[in-house]
């Protein structure tokens, strides 16, 4: 291999070449070359591309493509290339992330205290002690934002002087509690923006019961004087609300009179507190907030939001909550307000929030469009929506389906709908019911054309196929810039819950959802921008014709969720899914959840044809897998650092194949993180809780994305 300055000598000789045959890369100006180095990953720019010519040298320095180095997801960047890097270029680094980066060693993110300059840094999810986090701050005197992690022996007060004084500046502070403790929150004295996300389990790995008095004795003082923006996000468990109430107790004594943003994120039920209710009570007389987002406790059957006051909010999370559409209306938009400040809003769980009153409804009665309109109209610039796990079953009436008033909102950009909503008013003649189920299960991949099942026609074999007239089809036509969407079954609940045994029985689906299959699923191939896309519990998919359509249509796909397709116990699906898959060449992502499936050599010849795929998570009760074709697998997909599998397969059998895939790949892959296990294993929750928080939160485990959070939370 030549030598970088045997390279750059021939620099003329090479431009003059490619110039002679034809346009060359480095014929186009320097504003277009930087917008293309902006897309190469910070590691390939600085070590390899920067040493092809003197001209590409020089532009790989410029100030716009090193002032920000994000190293997140960049799984190729082991602990050499990092340290090189730094070396190379951290004197002019402002912003770096290493968020996510868990193969990096403690010793290498310690490297980071050399980037003098940094002004922003994400360390979420690295490994440090309070030694190293100490030393490198110290360092980093014009710090004003920090992420990082607080895992159990954390000590505040190995923290040094030095080290105090730069977080005594730091305006933004995004702090993951894996252990009781305030982390480095009581010396940020200048705090403006504060997330917290509380990933504490209630028991060691040696059974021991955690407390939050654990915190006793610690420093309690923290500094909200200046805050702005309050987040917090807490993983399943008590431990993690008592020690939430900590954070909240010193807010509830004096409010914030700058606080614009407050947001508390909670599965399940969360008391309120006194301490809660006077800070409540506070923030509705003295602060105007613009995002907010409470426990379902806190504001059920409350007026709390009848008081508070909004000045051009553009978030609103009510997620879980028992809010009708009545209030929905006259406390949040205020009777139709002008909300077109609005960007995103999540009624995901909201069950009766579009009816009138959530006393005298069922579930499964049709919505009060008028209701929805009103919110359509006064809320007329949303881009994200979620309106998952609920049943808003439309009426007949001209104009008034759910899918028709949701197609006026032309700014959308993520959307969440539970199934039935989708469904048109009345069963429509062209659907062919859904067969029942039988008692054969049949595994893997079936023929294509089964006794007992509406075989349906190839719509790509050559023929125009008019497009169905659904308003589901109507919906997506009128959103063609949307880059999310999900469908998901109003009764569905994925088989691996959050800290808890994995869940042997599912509910049916709803009857509604019977009329929605392979025509709507091939609705979403209209979506050209289309990156993220969910489906789940969706019984009338017959042959999973429609993935087809996806695969060919949507090219910008990249991560893609599946989870019951079909009628239980019968993957039909599959031959339409490897047809799929040949298509999807910007693909990284793939999550399948789907009883009795067999992940065998096709599948996996199949998915081998995703050159740029990077995580896999398969989740199948009485599933099973063939070792030979996942080891064939992961030799050809040279990009995937993320294989878990829960299957009906024996521990023996997990463990071994386990062992091979870490033992075969993960010194040419350093971010390589395996996962095989029995699906109902007892053992399966002190599996999990070994798995990268980010795989972890974004693959592994099931949940809706769309409106989770506001927008542009953290940079």
């Amino acid at each position: 291999m030549a030598s970088s300055g045997e390279d750059m000598s021939n620099d003329d000789d090479t431009h003059s070449a490619g110039m002679a045959g034809g346009a060359h890369l480095l014929g186009f100006s320097d504003e277009i070359l930087l917008h293309i180095l902006s897309h190469v990953p910070s590691t390939d720019l600085i070590l390899n591309v920067r040493c092809t010519c003197r001209k590409l040298a020089a532009l790989c320095l410029d100030k716009s493509l090193v002032h920000t180095v994000l190293l997140q997801k960049d799984y190729q960047a082991n602990e050499d290339k990092v340290k090189q890097l730094v070396k190379e270029i951290g004197r002019d680094i402002q912003q770096l992330s290493l968020a996510g980066c868990y193969w990096l060693s403690g010793s290498t993110v310690e490297h980071v205290a050399r980037c003098r300059s940094l002004v922003k840094v994400n360390l979420s999810g690295c490994h440090l002690t309070s030694l190293r986090l100490s030393k490198m701050l110290s360092a980093l005197q014009h710090l004003r934002s920090l992420a990082i992690d607080v895992s159990p022996g954390f000590d505040a007060s190995q923290l040094s002087g030095e080290c105090k004084a730069t977080l005594s500046r730091v305006r933004e502070l995004k702090q993951t509690l894996f252990t009781p403790s305030y982390g480095v929150v009581p010396c940020c004295t200048s705090l403006e923006k504060l997330l917290l996300y509380f990933e504490i389990l209630d028991r060691t790995r040696e059974g021991a019961i955690l407390s939050g008095q654990l915190m006793v004795g610690q420093s309690n003082v923290p500094h909200y004087q200046n805050l702005r923006v309050f987040y917090a996000r807490l993983a399943p468990g008590y431990i993690n609300q008592e020690v939430v109430r900590l954070y909240l107790a010193v807010l509830s004594d004096r409010t914030p009179e700058n606080l614009h943003a407050f947001l508390i994120s909670v599965p399940g039920s969360f008391a309120e507190s006194g301490a809660t209710k006077n800070l409540l009570d506070s923030m509705a007389r003295n602060v105007a907030l613009d995002a907010l987002q409470l426990p379902k406790s806190w504001l059920n059957g409350s007026s709390l939001l009848q008081h508070m006051k909004f000045n051009n909010p553009f978030y609103f999370s009510f997620s879980r909550c028992t809010l009708s559409g009545g209030h929905l209306i006259q406390r949040v938009i205020n009777g139709g307000k002008d909300l077109r400040s609005l960007a995103s809003l999540n009624l995901s769980g909201c069950v009766h929030c579009l009816s009138p009153d959530s006393l005298l409804r069922k579930a499964e009665d049709d919505i009060d469009s008028s209701i929805l309109e009103t919110l359509v109209v006064s809320c007329c610039n949303l881009r994200h929506l979620n309106l998952s796990a609920a049943h808003h079953h439309s009426s007949e009436g001209l104009g008034r389906h759910l899918c028709q008033l949701l197609a006026r909102l032309r700014h959308l950009r993520s959307l969440s709908l539970p199934v039935c909503s989708v469904a048109d008013s009345a069963p429509r003649a062209d659907r062919v019911p859904a067969q029942p189920v039988m008692h054969a299960v049949p595994r893997g991949f079936g023929k294509k054309v089964r006794i007992g099942v509406q075989s349906c026609p190839n719509p790509f074999s050559g023929q125009t196929v008019p497009q169905p007239s659904s308003v589901f089809w109507s919906l997506l036509k009128n959103l063609p810039f949307l880059e999310h969407l999900e469908l998901i079954g109003s009764n569905f609940s994925s088989a691996m819950p959050r800290n808890e045994p994995a869940i042997r029985n599912s509910l049916p689906p709803c009857s509604r959802a019977q009329n929605v299959g392979d025509s709507e699923v091939a609705a979403i191939g209209q979506l050209a921008f289309l990156r993220h896309l969910t489906l789940a519990q969706l019984p009338s998919v017959l042959t999973g014709s429609g993935l087809v359509s996806i695969g060919l249509q949507c090219q910008q796909l990249q991560s893609l969720s599946l989870a019951n397709l079909g009628m239980m116990g019968k993957v039909v699906y599959m031959p339409a899914l490897s047809d799929m898959l040949k298509h999807c060449k910007r693909l990284k992502d793939l999550r399948l959840e789907q009883p009795y499936f067999s992940a065998n050599a096709q599948f996996f010849q199949a998915l081998s044809q995703c050159p740029s795929l990077q995580r896999l998570c398969l989740v199948s009760r009485s599933g099973t897998l063939q070792p030979d074709a996942v080891l064939a697998f992961m030799a050809r997909c040279l990009h995937v650092v993320v294989c878990h599998m829960f299957t009906g397969e024996s521990l023996a059998t997990c463990k071994s194949l386990q062992q091979s895939l870490l033992r075969s790949f993960q010194a040419e892959r350093p971010a390589l993180n395996v996962v095989i296990f029995p699906l109902l294993h007892e053992g399966l929750t002190d599996v999990i809780r070994d798995v990268p928080m980010v795989h972890l939160d974004e693959i592994t485990l099931f949940k809706s994305r769309v409106a989770e959070e506001p927008p542009n939370l953290w940079w």
